[in-house]
């Protein structure tokens, strides 16, 4: 089981021959948890550079909020 990703931005460039490609920046690491006591699953994402904010964790929709 995978238990991290690598979290990267689109960058577009010109190569040397004239034609648009895409790289792909790093820019931090999305890791899987599981929360203790009641084994629920969650991510975290740790960013590589400073921002408001430097980690953000995210958790399934609760039952209470919409559904796409």
């Amino acid at each position: 089981m995978t238990t991290h990703y690598v979290a990267t931005v689109p960058v577009k460039f010109t190569d040397a021959e004239g034609g648009v490609r895409t790289r792909f920046q790093r820019v931090g690491a999305m890791f899987r948890n599981t929360r203790t006591g009641d084994g629920t699953e969650f991510f975290s994402l740790k960013l590589d550079f400073p921002v408001a904010v430097q980690e953000l964790v995210m958790f399934p929709p609760s039952s209470k909020e919409p559904q796409d």
